[in-house]
C-alpha cells in the first residue's frame, strides 16, 4: 500500500480546512497583527460570544481614499461608419460627344466646373433660327396695332353716321334704306375691329412661341456642359474623350468629405438619452480622433435590427477621413454623479456582484455594489454610492464585511 497519496489527501484537506473555517486567522497572521494567544485570543474555556469579540477586535491594516461625488459626463457608445456629407452621379440631360478631356478620380473640383462638355452640333443654328422667329413676330406686331386702331376708328364713323341717318329720318329726311346701310357699317367696322384684335393677338402669340423656341434653345446649350454641383471630390473618371452620351448617362460621381458624417446606430434603451446637438467624439480604426455634433437622430427603428440611426457631423479640413471608414462613438448625455476611483479599487462579492470595499463609521469594512459608468486613462468612474466616501484601494480583498480595520489614508496627489 502506497502511503504518499495518502499523506497528500490529508495535507489537501488540512489546507482546505484552513482556508475555509480559519481565513480570519490566517489573515490576521498574514498582515502581522495576530497577536499572542495569550493577550488576544479568548480562553479555550470561555464562550462562544466571547471568542467571537476576541476575534471581531484584530485590526487588519488597509490602504483608503476619501471620494467626493462629482458630477460626470455620461456618454453611450455607438459603433458605425463615416460618410460622405454628399455623393452625387453627374448625369446628362442631352445627348451628344464628348469634347472635353477626362477628370481622373480623385481629383478636387469646385462648384461650377466643367466636367463633361458636349458637342453642340446643330443646337446653336436651333437658337439663331428662334431669335429670327421672334424678331419677325416683334415686326408684325405694330401693324397689328395700327390696324386696330384703324378699326376702332371705323367703328366710330360709322357709329357717327347711324346716329345721324336715324334723327333725319325721324324728321323725314331719310329713308329707312339709308338708316340700314349705316347700322350695317356699323356692324362691318365692328367686325373689321374683332379682326384687328385677333391680328394683334396672333403677333403676341408669335412672340411668346418665339421667346420660348430662345429659351428652349438656350437650356438645350447649356445642358451640353455638366458641371460640379458642389465643392468635393471625383470619386470616377469622367466620361472620355469621344464617348457618346445619352440622356440618363452618368458622366462623374462627385463626393463631399468636409463636413463629414459619423453613421451610427443605437439601441431602443439608448435612443431616449441623446438629443439633436450633443456634443460627440468619435475614435476611427486608425487610432484618429475628432469631435462634432449630433445633426440627425431617427424617428423610425430599423426594421430588422430595432435600431435608431444617429449621425454626427464633424469637421474634416484636410480631408483626411476618408468614407467609409469604421468608427466609434461616444455621445455625451446629461452628467450624473459619480465617482473616479482607480480600476484597482473595484472587487465582487461573494454573489459576484461588483463593487466595492469602504470603510463605516466604525471603521469596519463594508461591501457596496456600484454600476460601472465608464473607463477613462484616470480611472473608473462608478455610480451607486453616497456623496462621500472612503474606498479601500490597497487591502480589499482581505478583508470582508464587519471586519475592523486599521486605516490609512491616501493623499489625493498620490
Amino acid at each position: 500500500m502506497r502511503i504518499f497519496p495518502i499523506i497528500t489527501a490529508a495535507i489537501v484537506m488540512a489546507a482546505l480546512f484552513l482556508l475555509v473555517f480559519q481565513r480570519d486567522r490566517i489573515l490576521a497572521f498574514a498582515s502581522g497583527e495576530m497577536a499572542p494567544v495569550t493577550e488576544q485570543a479568548a480562553p479555550v474555556d470561555a464562550p462562544p460570544a466571547q471568542a467571537e469579540a476576541g476575534i471581531a477586535e484584530r485590526r487588519v491594516r488597509v490602504l483608503a481614499l476619501h471620494s467626493l461625488a462629482q458630477l460626470a459626463d455620461s456618454a453611450i457608445l455607438a459603433r458605425g461608419q463615416t460618410e460622405a456629407a454628399r455623393q452625387v452621379v453627374v448625369k446628362s440631360e442631352t445627348s451628344g460627344l464628348i469634347v472635353s478631356e477626362p477628370l481622373r478620380r480623385g481629383a478636387y473640383v469646385t462648384r461650377d466646373q466643367a466636367l463633361c462638355v458636349l458637342d453642340p452640333g446643330t443646337r446653336q443654328a436651333q437658337l439663331k433660327e428662334a431669335q429670327a422667329r421672334l424678331m419677325e413676330a416683334t415686326s408684325r406686331l405694330p401693324e397689328s396695332e395700327s390696324r386696330l386702331i384703324e378699326a376702332r376708328a371705323r367703328v366710330s364713323e360709322a357709329e357717327i353716321n347711324a346716329r345721324a341717318a336715324t334723327r333725319l329720318s325721324q324728321d323725314g329726311f331719310a329713308s329707312e334704306t339709308r338708316v340700314a346701310a349705316t347700322i350695317a357699317a356699323v356692324e362691318s367696322a365692328r367686325a373689321g375691329v374683332n379682326a384687328a384684335q385677333s391680328g394683334v393677338s396672333a403677333a403676341t402669340a408669335g412672340i411668346r412661341s418665339a421667346e420660348a423656341g430662345i429659351e428652349a434653345a438656350e437650356r438645350e446649350i447649356a445642358r451640353l456642359t455638366l458641371t460640379a454641383p458642389f465643392d468635393g471630390l471625383l470619386e470616377t473618371d469622367t466620361a472620355e474623350l469621344g464617348a457618346l452620351l445619352q440622356p440618363g448617362a452618368p458622366c462623374a460621381t462627385v463626393i463631399q468629405l468636409d463636413p463629414i458624417k459619423l453613421v451610427g446606430f443605437l439601441a431602443e434603451t439608448d435612443v431616449d438619452k441623446v438629443s439633436v446637438g450633443a456634443m460627440a467624439r468619435a475614435r476611427l480604426a486608425s487610432g484618429r480622433e475628432t469631435v462634432g455634433r449630433v445633426t440627425f437622430l431617427s424617428r423610425s427603428a430599423d426594421p430588422l435590427t430595432r435600431t435608431f440611426r444617429v449621425e454626427v457631423t464633424v469637421a474634416n479640413d484636410g480631408l483626411n477621413i476618408r468614407d467609409g471608414q469604421t468608427a466609434e462613438l461616444m455621445i455625451a448625455t446629461a452628467g450624473k454623479p459619480a465617482h473616479l476611483l482607480p480600476a484597482s479599487a473595484l472587487t465582487l462579492d461573494d454573489d459576484g456582484r461588483l463593487g466595492i470595499r469602504a470603510v463605516n463609521s466604525e471603521s469596519r469594512a463594508e461591501f457596496m455594489p456600484v454600476l460601472l459608468q465608464r473607463d477613462t486613462v484616470e480611472g473608473v468612474w462608478v455610480e451607486g454610492l453616497p456623496d462621500a466616501v472612503d474606498v479601500i484601494v490597497v487591502g480589499q480583498e482581505f478583508v470582508i464585511d464587519g471586519v475592523a480595520v486599521d486605516v490609512t489614508y491616501k493623499d489625493v496627489a498620490q
